[in-house]
This record gives structure tokens, sequence and C-alpha cells, in this order.
């Protein structure tokens, strides 16, 4: 069991969970340090960035890991890298899959006593004749995997071997993660998107969690004594449409109403393919993207809600927090929910 006299570690405290989760762990009364970059935007922890010890680093800086896991007992390790750009692939790669093996190695030599990993339903295998996605469903190369998903399957391969050498460790794989946060960032520039008129849905679904019970998930895990099991987190299974129209109706904006088939989402990752040729940016749509959202995959939470007695937010009240923080802060500002 975590005691509150002991420090905990927290990569990835900057992004969304990682904040959230970081001000959990402060307003329970725990010491938290924390890793960032000499240039990280510590928007997210709001007043609370004041009370964290800051190491300045990252995942593949070696000694300011082992300088930040010094004396500490637990750690989460939220840190990754999200992109479905294939010219972000090596660099992806490199943060997701080569930094948690180097947290994973500092945490053995550390003799760290828990280590919580934030992982992704990416690193999930994929549903065959409809059936939901769990825990148990087997991982499969195939084509249509994104490198993203790779990535986060590799790395959770880094857990796995840190587990077999001793270091014990749990899981968390959430959903879409859905919160306040920084508007044009993570899973939040979806609602950005749709109070900038978004006149287009993907015929697809998946599922989604609110961000703030990812963090209690994990703090619960770290918590217990459950060591070696994975955690899939997903409080709802929704279609993007509906999505959208409860996104829309909490922004006061107009529902997207031109259905994204795949012929034109195939035209339309071309014609941006094209475009960030020509301009060096990020294409806001990718081949990747268009594939993932024209399919839809369910995902079964019941390990959790059985085995942690764990009680979702539902989705449609995250939704109508979350909208109504972006309508009182504005598009600009970093808005967040109260954890």
């Amino acid at each position: 069991m975590i005691n509150s006299n002991k420090q905990i570690f927290i990569t990835g405290a900057t992004g969304l969970v990682g904040s959230y989760l970081a001000r959990l762990l402060l307003k329970k009364g725990y010491r938290v340090r924390a890793l960032k970059r000499a240039n990280s935007q510590l928007d997210l922890l709001g007043a609370e960035v004041e009370q964290i010890e800051w190491v300045t680093g990252d995942v593949l800086d070696i000694p300011a890991l082992e300088e930040a896991m010094e004396g500490v007992d637990q750690v989460f390790h939220c840190a990754a890298m999200v992109s479905y750009d294939p010219k972000y692939q090596k660099e992806m790669m490199a943060i997701n899959v080569d930094g948690t093996a180097n947290v994973i190695n500092v945490a053995l030599y550390q003799d760290i006593k828990k280590f919580v990993h934030i992982s992704s339903i990416a690193a999930l295998g994929k549903s065959k004749h409809g059936e939901a996605v769990s825990e148990k469903t087997k991982w499969e190369r195939d084509k249509n995997n994104t490198n993203y998903s790779v990535s986060k399957y590799l790395s959770e391969q880094e857990v796995w071997r840190g587990y077999a050498e001793g270091l014990p460790v749990a899981i968390v794989n959430p959903s879409v993660v859905l919160g306040a946060g920084s508007w044009n960032q993570s899973s939040t520039k979806l609602f950005k998107q749709v109070y900038d008129g978004l006149k287009f849905y993907p015929l697809g679904g998946s599922g989604f969690v609110d961000v703030r019970d990812v963090a209690r998930m994990a703090l619960q895990v770290m918590e217990s004594d459950i060591e070696g099991e994975r955690f899939l987190a997903n409080g709802d299974n929704l279609k993007f449409r509906d999505l959208f129209n409860q996104m829309a109706t909490g922004l006061d904006k107009s529902v997207p109403t031109i259905k994204v088939t795949p012929l034109l989402g195939g035209l339309a990752w071309r014609a941006m393919w094209l475009k960030s040729k020509l301009t060096g940016k990020s294409p806001l749509i990718t081949k990747e993207t268009v594939h993932s959202s024209t399919g839809t995959v369910k995902y079964d939470a019941k390990k959790s809600r059985e085995m942690l007695n764990f009680e979702y937010t539902p989705i449609a009240e995250t939704i109508r927090e979350t909208t109504a923080v972006l309508k009182e802060t504005g598009v600009e500002e970093t808005g967040s929910l109260p954890v």
C-alpha cells in the first residue's frame, strides 16, 4: 500500500492524463516529483504546479531519470508521443519504446516498489466478428496497425520485461480520453474542432473515458496489492457522430452533417498529404486516422468494474462539464475539471 509520506514520481505530468493524476495525488496529500523538459508548458497543472518537485530532462535522458527516481518508491509512467504522421515514426518509437525501456531499467536499478504504466487501448488486439475488445484480446501483426499502436504494444513489452525481472507492475489501458485541457492539444482539440464549426463526421465509433477516471483508476491500482495485471479503462462506447453531436449541443453549435465515407476520407487524406508536402506542416488528416475512424470498435471494461469495483463517469456528463469549461475559459485558454 502507498503511504502519503512516500514520494511518487510521474513521467508525462505536463500532459492531459499526467496533469490530472498529479493534481489528484496532491489533493490526496502525496508528495509528487515529476519530469519535464526545459521548454515544457505547465499550464495544465494550474496553481498546483508550485507544489511539485521538478526534475528537468526526458525519458531518453537516463541521468535525469536516475536523479528523479532516487529515494522514490512508486512510479507512474504516463509520458508518450502520439502521432499519426509517418514522418514522426522514428521519434515516436524512440520516446515510447526506448523511453519506456529506460524508465523500467532505472526503476529496476532503484528498486522501485510499484510501477504503474498508463498505456492505451492502441496496445490491445483488434476485435473479430464484432465482439468487444478486452484485456484478453490477443495482439496480432497487421498491416493496418498504426505506428502509434505498434509503439504502444512494444512499450508494454518493456513493462512486462521489467515484471519478469522482479519489478511489481500494473498497466492501465485508457480508451479515448476526454476532458478539459489545452484546447489545441490531445483529444481536447476534438471539442475545439466542434467549437470552430466542424462539418464532417466519420462513420465509425470507439470507446471513451473521462480523464479523471483514468487518474482515479491509476491511483487505485497503485494503492492496491495488484501486480502483473492490466485494466482497460472505458466509460462508454459511442459513434463519432453521437460524440460530436453531444459536443455541439454543449457548445451551442450546429451538429456536423456531412458523412465521411471511405471514398471521401481517401480523397481527404491524399489532399492533406499533398498540402503537407507543399507547406512542411503535419497533415490534420492521415491515412491512419481515416482508417481508424471509419471502423467501429467497442471496448469491454468488465474487468475493472468487477475486480476494482470501479464506477465510471458517464461520458455525457464528461462532455457537459468539459463544454461548460470551454465556454467559460475561452478557446485560447487552458481549462481543467475539478479532480
